[in-house]
């Protein structure tokens, strides 16, 4: 199943839109630095540093100093407890689903015109 923690630190990193448009930035790249990440995204270097300080902390990213900079990139594992998760949900929503397709057509069953434009369109697709 999945541990609560893990989830809990993603989801609280990823509910910010800035941070999670900085992580998307990092996703993206190999790696990239902090000034590299803060030309033209309207948010003040300092501010970049907290985000990716939250994103490490919730191990999103992973850090490689080199010198004066410091390198960031995506961790391949950070988001395996929100899928892990999504996972677990996903096959409760697609039963719920499939009930929901079974009640709507006992409700109200397709009709044969619809059939016939259905039947129609798959022989124009095949020829």
């Amino acid at each position: 199943m999945f541990e609560a923690a893990p989830i809990n630190a993603v989801m609280r990193a990823l509910a910010d839109p800035t941070r999670r448009a900085v992580f998307e930035r990092v996703a993206k790249s190999d790696e990239i630095t902090v000034v590299e990440l803060t030309r033209g995204s309207g948010v003040t270097q300092g501010a970049i540093s907290q985000h990716l300080k939250s994103l490490k902390q919730a191990g999103l990213v992973a850090e490689r100093p080199a010198g004066r900079n410091v390198y960031y990139r995506a961790e391949p594992m950070g988001l395996a407890p929100l899928a892990d998760w999504m996972s677990h949900y996903g096959a409760f929503w697609r039963e719920r689903f499939a009930n929901l397709r079974t009640l709507l057509e006992e409700i109200d069953p397709p009709t044969s015109a619809s059939n016939e434009t259905d039947s129609k369109e798959t022989d124009t697709k095949e020829t």
